[in-house]
């Protein structure tokens, strides 16, 4: 093996395609698992325009391997549909009309068994595709997108169904789970780092999206990081000292924002009596002080921030720390068919896993960006605008679809994500 040499670059296109065809079938298979719980009613609910019915991610993903693989590559192919192209592309303007999105959940049909037959139908054709021995490696790389992609429904299709089930009066569960015993907040220490010159962004080994790259020197001055995410306790003392009622800590949109929307305490939460209750995707609970606080906005993370005398970290002081030993993944809490919730916290975590970090950098390309060429490049660019970055995965994100270059982003309005925030500040 010479210098610079991966294992991937002696793997064969042979040998790739047979571990792409193993992980073609888990992934496939995890989500056919993620929506077993659901009954047909419950798959074809949208709550919001935000939220696809659950039916809508097990088409969609079907349609990304029958729109980019099959059709094009796949000699005699025919698709399952001639209607499932329009009824199922989610914003790729370059392959044609779609849908609108707000509308997905009056489609009474196709239901659920005839989705069923669609992902089979896809699933056969691509076996065929992934045994016939013609796989190039821009294929392979396309089948590997299509999986991250799925798996990233995966996650869209739990937080979905939670914000449905929330919805209905009788706060039913997604799923028995398991309730972490209520334990004593632990303290939190910070990470210290000494700032200077750092390479941050995808390096070129292994699978990342294009909005990963290109990698790029940042320059950070010192600061230090919390070694575990912000609690419900710690919240509740937020909320204790008027939170939401100080216009003095928040962005001005993000207090129009709470105003109008009448927040007061996180997504999910209620009140009965003298306890705070939320609603989990194994239905209703107490809130735990002692674990990580989930579904809270940009503007509620960076309004908590100041209220503590902190700060939310950059993207690239959150990379530089994760890239480093307390970034090492062993140990985080990712997606468990168990549990579907953020455990308790000690008072150092990984930083990966539980809830999705807010960080204070703004979604926008890196330097020397460019997007894929086609359809495809439409995944990610086109959305480098008026959102934030998120970082670490978590409870719901399987364990082999994160790494520290990873970048999510939502509006910085957006609730239903399980999103959650690690302290800064300067050093």
């Amino acid at each position: 093996m010479t210098r610079g040499t991966t294992m991937a670059d002696l793997m064969t296109t042979a040998q790739r395609t047979d571990l792409l065809g193993s992980r073609f079938r888990d992934v496939r298979q995890t989500t056919e698992v993620l929506a077993t719980p659901l009954t047909p009613e419950d798959q074809t609910v949208q709550s919001m325009p935000d939220v696809s019915p659950t039916k809508w991610h097990r088409a969609h993903t079907s349609w990304f391997f029958e729109t980019f693989l099959l059709e094009p590559r796949l000699a005699g192919y025919r698709s399952f549909h001639p209607a499932f192209g329009y009824l199922f592309n989610s914003y790729y303007e370059g392959v044609g009309a779609r849908y609108p999105r707000p509308r997905r959940g009056v489609v009474s049909r196709p239901g659920v068994a005839e989705v069923a037959k669609y992902r089979d139908h896809v699933d056969e054709a691509m076996a065929g595709l992934l045994t016939g021995g013609a796989l190039t490696t821009a294929d392979a790389d396309l089948v590997e997108l299509g999986l991250h992609h799925e798996q990233q429904h995966q996650e869209l299709l739990l937080m979905d169904i939670k914000h449905v089930l929330s919805c209905n009066p009788m706060q039913p569960a997604y799923a028995t789970v398991t309730v972490a015993e209520p334990s004593a907040q632990a303290p939190v220490h910070f990470i210290e780092h000494e700032g200077g010159l750092v390479d941050t962004g995808h390096g070129g080994e292994g699978f990342a999206f294009d909005n990963e790259s290109p990698r790029h020197a940042v320059h950070l001055e010192p600061f230090a990081l919390a070694g575990r995410a912000v609690t419900c306790g710690e919240w509740m003392a937020f909320m204790a000292d008027g939170g939401y009622e100080r216009p003095d800590l928040w962005l001005s949109d993000g207090w129009a924002t709470s105003q109008s929307e009448g927040w007061d305490c996180p997504l999910y939460w209620f009140r009965v009596v003298d306890d705070w209750w939320l609603f989990t995707l194994g239905g209703p609970q107490l809130v735990d002080p002692s674990e990580p606080v989930c579904h809270v906005s940009y503007y509620e993370a960076d309004a908590f921030a100041r209220w503590s005398g902190g700060r939310l970290p950059t993207e690239a002081e959150w990379e530089t720390v994760a890239a480093g030993s307390a970034g090492n993944v062993d140990g985080a809490k990712f997606l468990d068919t168990s549990v579907l919730h953020p455990r308790p916290t000690g008072s150092t975590e990984s930083m990966f896993g539980d809830v999705w970090q807010w960080t204070s950098s703004a979604y926008s390309p890196y330097p020397g960006f460019q997007p894929a060429a086609g359809a495809v490049g439409e995944y990610n660019g086109k959305f480098m605008v008026n959102q934030y970055v998120l970082r670490g995965g978590c409870c719901v994100t399987s364990a082999d679809h994160v790494r520290p270059t990873y970048r999510n982003f939502f509006p910085p309005s957006a609730r239903w994500a399980f999103s959650g925030l690690r302290l800064a500040h300067d050093g």
